[in-house]
């Protein structure tokens, strides 16, 4: 890491951990966030709220003073995806986004397409025009950032290997685009987790991971769909759960078994992920709402250098 690029990280750290959050001057920041749905009712009966309807417009009001080039969604964005009236909320905080300049992109999640999936894409589609259901990609600031399907069920197969060999293309040629330095690449249902509710998804292992781990500028992979944080050091490289967006959270497994989790003794209820570029380095913070709901402050900070991580 260049002395430049140390400088310049310690100091957005200072800054972030005196204010809770950086004034966004250039607008090279971007943001993710997943599982912003509401809960369902039937939800209640095994899982503890804790006013998850106000922690998502709590978010989304703390993302949009952070004033970031760009959001990325990363599915289960409502509870029902064909339901007009869970997407009130929501269509109100993505438009508030839009008006301050701010773009936003999305993937699909398992309940946006819940019940009837052709219904549930056609409204996601309304609100997210530029998403592909095979992939896409987008670039800020030299980073490029692919949004993948991982609700393999409603994918033809015909989808799903275009898909799968899209990925592989796409990262081969960002890999040899000298205005690319970093790569992440991010989906709904996690590669690997410890959430008691939701299990690691080998379709997304069996379909990306060969071509991820075999990206020199790929050193970043986040997914949602287990509400909680995990930080997972995987063949030498980093895998971020960060489903905090506002589901009801999940029970974690303890003991033997689990796969380690870097980030054991960090684990907020609500959460997103603030990414800025330096260099070839990537400075991953996790916002997180205070539990007293009081406010948001700094949890976590990560610099990942494409296959290496420092702490």
């Amino acid at each position: 890491m260049t002395f430049h690029c140390k400088v310049l990280i310690v100091l957005l750290l200072v800054v972030k951990t005196a204010l809770g959050q950086p004034a966004n001057f250039d607008r090279t920041e971007i943001v993710f966030v997943s599982d912003t749905q509401a809960p369902l009712w039937f939800e209640h009966l095994y899982l503890k709220s804790n006013h998850n309807r106000l922690a998502t417009k709590e978010i989304f009001g703390d993302i949009l003073l952070r004033n970031p080039a760009a959001v990325y969604l990363l599915g289960d964005v409502v509870a029902i995806g064909t339901s007009d009236r869970q997407w009130k909320p929501m269509d109100i905080y993505l438009q508030n986004l839009r008006n301050n300049g701010t773009q936003i992109n999305a993937c699909l999640g398992n309940h946006d397409v819940l019940r009837t999936p052709a219904k549930g894409e056609k409204k996601f589609q309304q609100r997210f025009p530029d998403h592909l259901k095979t992939g896409s990609l987008n670039i800020t600031d030299s980073v490029a950032v692919i949004l993948l399907n991982s609700n393999f069920k409603s994918l033809s197969p015909q989808e799903d290997s275009a898909q799968t060999r899209w990925y592989r293309n796409t990262l081969s040629n960002l890999d040899s685009d000298n205005a690319v330095k970093c790569i992440i690449t991010g989906c709904h249902h996690s590669p690997f987790t410890n959430s008691r509710l939701v299990k690691s998804s080998m379709g997304v292992r069996q379909r990306f991971l060969s071509s991820f781990l075999g990206s020199k500028k790929s050193g970043v992979f986040l997914s949602g769909h287990s509400h909680n944080f995990e930080h997972f050091k995987q063949y030498g490289k980093d895998f971020f759960v960060i489903g905090g967006g506002g589901g009801l959270h999940q029970p974690l497994k303890h003991g033997r078994g689990i796969i380690p989790d870097v980030s054991a003794a960090y684990k907020p209820m609500f959460h997103y992920l603030a990414v800025q570029r330096c260099g070839s380095q990537l400075l991953l913070t996790s916002i997180m709402l205070q539990p007293d709901f009081s406010g948001f402050k700094t949890g976590a900070a990560f610099i990942i250098n494409n296959t290496s991580t420092n702490h």
